[in-house]
This record gives structure tokens, C-alpha cells and sequence, in this order.
């Protein structure tokens, strides 16, 4: 524990802090029906996942802590609001929307074995890897899908006055993101092999050497 917040103190630490004190924000927002609002707050939650990997970087800011933050801010922003859309969906008054609905318990699904995993391995004493390059397209194409499902769905988008998005077209972005999200989900399951393999031969070569002692 003292290693995971040795160096915490730095601002990418303090933007994912911030996105994770506006997952609530936004599902407040959301189910009181102030979608414009709750548009604003997911644009934000968006804009600093962004910049806090980009200043990390820049000015050599990477912590540990902050490769446990960021990917937990992740998670639980996508599962709120993989929730939300899937209790919206469940409201509307067109049956193929309602029938739909039940794809966003896939995003739901694949952040809870995430996390499962990432608790796992740090209870294990291991490192969960950090995001992989697929990793990083599928969060930017569910920020985007689910930023443009919030802003011109039918019936509750935050502009749907303005434009509002044909079911077709919402089904497409959801399954393409899905599709994404389905390819880094995969690409995570060889690393955590690697690492729990890598544990169990480091954890048997050490219990050779204490009985040897013995």
C-alpha cells in the first residue's frame, strides 16, 4: 500500500478523482430527466480521461496509483452508464428500442469481469496491465456512441428536437462499440494469464527454497 501511493500527489491522479465523483453526478443528472446537463457532465468525464493520460505522460506524472484510478474511473463510468441507457431504453414506447435494450448488459457484463479481475490480481500482489491500444478505441468509441445516444436519441435526447438519431443507426454505433469492446476484452486475456502463470512459478520456486531450508 505504501508503494501505490508513493508519488500520488499529481494532477492526473486529481482528474480521475474528479471523473470518479462525477459518475454520481451524471446518474442523478440522467434519471431526473436533465439529459442536457447530464450530457455536459459525461462530455467532462470524457475530456479529462483524456487529458489525464496525455499530462501523465508529457510531464512524467505516471504513478501507481494513478494506473489504478484511472482504469477504475473508466469502469464505473461505463457501467453507470451502461445502466442508465439500458433503464431508458427498457421506458421506451418503441418495442424494438425496448428489445434492444438488453445489448447494454453486455458493457455491463464485460466491466464487472474486469473489475473481478483487476481485485483478483491485486489480491494475487500482481500489477493489472495497463490499457492496451484496443482498450483505448473501444473507451473512446463508447464515450462517443453513448455521448451521441444521450445528446439525439428518440424521445429523451438532450437535442432530439434538434435531430433525432433513427433506431437503425443507434443499433449500428451500439453494436459496432460492442464489437469493440468484445476485441479488448480478449486482448486482456493473455497478459492475465502470463501474470498469474509467472506468480504461481515465482510462488513454487520460493516454497522449494523455504523447504530446502527447512
Amino acid at each position: 500500500m505504501k508503494e501505490l501511493f508513493k508519488g500520488c500527489w499529481t494532477v492526473p491522479n486529481l482528474l480521475s478523482v474528479i471523473r470518479i465523483l462525477l459518475i454520481p453526478v451524471f446518474a442523478v443528472l440522467f434519471y431526473d430527466g436533465e439529459y442536457l446537463w447530464a450530457v455536459f457532465v459525461l462530455f467532462l468525464s470524457g475530456l479529462s480521461d483524456f487529458l489525464d493520460g496525455k499530462i501523465a505522460r508529457r510531464f512524467n506524472q505516471v504513478s501507481a496509483l494513478g494506473k489504478v484510478l484511472d482504469p477504475v474511473a473508466d469502469k464505473f463510468t461505463q457501467i453507470t452508464i451502461a445502466v442508465m441507457l439500458f433503464l431508458e431504453f427498457r421506458k421506451s414506447s418503441s418495442s424494438a428500442m425496448q428489445a434492444f435494450s438488453w445489448v447494454f448488459l453486455f458493457f455491463l457484463v464485460k466491466e464487472g469481469i474486469m473489475v473481478l479481475g483487476g481485485a483478483f490480481m491485486l489480491a494475487k500482489g500482481l500489477r493489472p496491465s495497463a490499457a492496451e491500444i484496443y482498450g483505448k478505441v473501444a473507451t473512446f468509441a463508447f464515450y462517443g456512441v453513448m455521448l451521441l445516444i444521450i445528446a439525439f436519441a428518440p424521445g429523451f435526447g438532450a437535442f432530439h428536437e434538434w435531430w433525432t438519431m433513427p433506431e437503425w443507426f443507434i443499433m449500428v454505433l451500439v453494436v459496432i462499440s460492442a464489437i469493440l469492446t468484445l476485441i479488448a476484452l480478449l486482448s486482456y486475456v493473455p497478459g492475465f494469464f502470463k501474470q498469474i502463470k509467472y506468480h504461481v512459478v515465482n510462488y513454487e520456486d520460493l516454497k522449494k527454497v523455504e523447504d530446502e531450508k527447512k
